[in-house]
């Protein structure tokens, strides 16, 4: 208290003077039509400008937020770009058996007993996901996500990005997950040619992380540089039709009697950073087991499997 009594009698005639300015100002602008005007626009503005720095300041520290939101509306949009299962199998309509009526049904209900039954799978939900962690001069290549079984990951799911396919969940904890790259000497992706159907499986050599191999094409088939490589959809990994990459470069080796395709990859594994977990459809647990009871599933049809 000494202290403060001390200044304030030290500095005793700055504090009287600054107090009449003080003072003065407020008698000059009060009495002063022009000058409260003036007094009252140049506040504002510098108002304003103290507003918008502190809601700059606020939006970066709430990007996390604003990130997260962004990637879970990106994946409920993203999702409506994958068809059901079987939609790009099917016609638009099929025409009732024994319709006399000229009626038609759309191609995701069959009437059978004259009674409307679907005949389509439900899409796969997308988890939206951010990568943490990831390895790129390896053989065998992994990432690490931050969601986990809580978020309704489950390992065997497949992980796309904004760009194309990822790889495949191969473990899952309670908040995290690590993927199997596409970079990985043991994927095997089931794949085909969008411009007249060849399938083939796509395969990482341990070299070059923008390119991969597409195996299985006959020697027969015509190719064509810049053709596009998607997802067969012949597994429930991935939704047929998403984009793997496209063709770079095509020979014919003269001991094969298929051609030797490299494929540019479109997914950029150098810099992801938000990808999208497929969750797993309706009834997949069902067909795998009797696929695999069958024997119809070969390896590289499952997508590189863990």
């Amino acid at each position: 208290m000494r202290n403060l009594l001390d200044f304030l009698y030290r500095y005793r005639g700055a504090l009287v003077f600054a107090l009449l300015e003080v003072i003065s100002m407020v008698l000059f602008i009060r009495n002063s039509a022009y000058q409260r005007a003036a007094f009252f626009n140049s506040s504002n503005a510098y108002i304003g400008r103290v507003l918008e720095v502190r809601t700059q300041i606020y939006d970066y520290f709430s990007l996390a937020d604003k990130n997260r939101a962004l990637a879970a509306e990106n994946a409920r949009l993203r999702q409506q770009l994958y068809p059901a299962d079987l939609a790009a199998r099917m016609p638009d309509s099929l025409a009732a058996p024994g319709d006399t009526t000229g009626l038609r049904l759309r191609a995701d209900t069959l009437r059978l007993g004259l009674r409307p039954m679907p005949t389509r799978l439900a899409g796969s939900p997308l988890i939206p996901a951010r990568v943490i962690n990831q390895t790129l001069r390896r053989v065998d290549n992994y990432l690490t996500l931050n969601v986990g079984t809580q978020q309704g990951v489950l390992p065997g799911m497949g992980v796309l990005s904004a760009a194309g396919v990822v790889g495949r969940v191969r473990q899952v904890s309670e908040h995290y997950a690590t993927v199997t790259s596409v970079l990985h000497s043991k994927t095997n992706l089931s794949a085909k040619i969008r411009r007249d159907g060849t399938f083939g499986t796509i395969k990482w050599l341990g070299e070059d992380p923008t390119h991969a191999l597409l195996d299985y094409i006959p020697r027969q088939n015509k190719l064509v540089t810049g053709d596009t490589i998607v997802t067969s959809g012949y597994n429930q990994v991935f939704p047929e039709g998403v984009l793997i990459g496209t063709v770079d470069y095509f020979t014919k080796e003269p001991d094969k009697n298929f051609w030797t395709v490299r494929v540019k990859l479109a997914a950029n594994f150098s810099n992801l950073t938000y990808v999208y977990v497929v969750g797993t459809p309706p009834r997949a647990a069902e067909r795998d087991t009797l696929e695999n009871r069958s024997g119809l599933r070969a390896p590289e049809q499952e997508g590189g499997k863990p």
